[in-house]
C-alpha cells in the first residue's frame, strides 16, 4: 500500500472562452462552447471526482500523485453502484459527522490514508468489526477493488474517502474524533529534492494531534530506511505522543497489521520493514 502513495496534486487547468465578438447586423451569434477538460470529469457517474477540493483550499505541495490508472469493469462496476452509499469526495466544505457516516455514533473510527488496492484494509476490517476504517486514497482502481471486496465480504464497516487526507484532516473532521491513524508504505520520495514532499512532517503530525483521542495510536509503516528515520525523528519530537515501544525505537510487526503482497516482494528482496506506533498522550 502506498500513499499512499496514497494520496495525494491533480489540480485541473480551467479553460475558458475567448473575449465575446460583436454580433452580426442581421443574424445573432453565439460562442463556442469552451472545450472540455476530460481530467475534471467523473469517470464513473456518481462517483468518485478527479480533484474534489478543487479551487476551495490553497495550493501547496503535495505528498501524492494523482493515480487514475486502468480500471477493471469489476472495479468499474463497484465505483457506479456503491460509490454513493459508501465512498465520500473530500471537497472540504463541511464537517463529516462519522457517527451518520457509519451508521453508528459509538462506533470508533480509526483513519487510513493510501490504502493501494485495499487487500489489507478489508482484512483489518473483517478482523475487526467493531471499529470503523475510513480509508483515504486517489488511485481510482484501488477505490473500486476496495468497495468490491467491502461488498463481497460484507464488511459494512469500510468507508473510502477520494482526494487529499490533509484537507479531509484539516477542514472536515472534528477535533477528537479520531480513534487512530494508519500510515503504511507511503511514497518515500527517495530523492533529496523531494523529500519536502513526505507525509510525514512536522506540521503534519501537529495536525493529526487535534483530531484524534486521547491513548489513540498512529501507526506508521514503511521499508523505506532513511524515511524510517525520519519518521522516527518526528514522532519522537512531537509533544503529544510517546512511543509505544520502551527503548524509543521501532515496533515489531503488530498481529492486527497484515502483510502485504507489496511487503512481501520487499522482505524478498532484502527490504528491512519498519513499524512505528505512537499513542496519542492524554495531555
Amino acid at each position: 500500500m502506498s500513499e499512499n502513495n496514497a494520496a495525494q496534486s491533480h489540480v485541473a487547468e480551467n479553460h475558458t472562452a475567448g473575449p465575446h465578438t460583436a454580433p452580426e447586423p442581421r443574424a445573432e451569434r453565439t460562442l463556442p462552447a469552451p472545450p472540455r477538460d476530460r481530467r475534471s470529469e467523473p469517470m464513473f457517474p456518481g462517483g468518485p471526482v478527479a480533484d474534489p477540493a478543487g479551487s476551495h483550499h490553497e495550493r501547496r505541495i503535495r505528498s501524492f500523485r494523482p493515480r487514475r490508472g486502468r480500471v477493471t469493469l469489476g472495479q468499474g462496476d463497484a465505483l457506479r453502484r456503491l460509490w454513493g452509499q459508501w465512498g465520500l469526495d473530500i471537497d472540504g466544505l463541511s464537517r463529516l459527522d462519522l457517527g451518520e457516516l457509519f451508521g453508528d455514533p459509538d462506533l470508533p473510527v480509526v483513519l487510513e490514508i493510501g490504502f493501494g488496492m485495499g487487500e489489507a484494509t478489508a482484512q483489518m476490517a473483517a478482523a475487526d468489526p467493531g471499529t470503523g476504517i475510513l480509508a483515504a486514497d486517489v488511485h481510482t482502481p484501488g477505490q473500486g477493488n476496495l468497495l468490491a471486496l467491502a461488498e463481497r465480504k460484507n464488511l459494512s464497516n469500510i468507508r473510502v474517502a477520494n482526494g487529499d487526507a490533509i484537507i479531509l484532516l484539516r477542514e472536515m473532521l472534528e477535533p477528537a474524533s479520531l480513534s487512530g491513524l494508519r500510515v503504511y508504505f507511503p511514497d518515500p520520495w527517495p530523492k533529496k529534492r523531494h523529500h519536502k514532499r513526505r507525509l510525514i512532517q512536522p506540521e503534519f503530525i501537529a495536525l493529526v494531534a487535534t483530531r484524534l483521542r486521547p491513548g489513540a495510536l498512529l501507526h506508521c509503516a514503511t521499508d523505506w530506511e532513511p524515511y524510517a528515520e525520519q519518521m522516527l525523528e518526528v514522532l519522537t519530537a512531537d509533544p503529544h505522543f510517546e512511543n509505544t515501544q520502551p527503548d524509543g525505537g521501532y515496533s515489531p510487526r503488530p498481529d492486527f497489521r497484515p502483510l502485504t503482497k507489496f511487503e512481501g516482494q520487499g522482505l524478498e528482496k532484502g527490504h528491512v520493514v519498519h513499524d512505528l506506533i505512537f499513542r496519542r498522550k492524554h495531555t
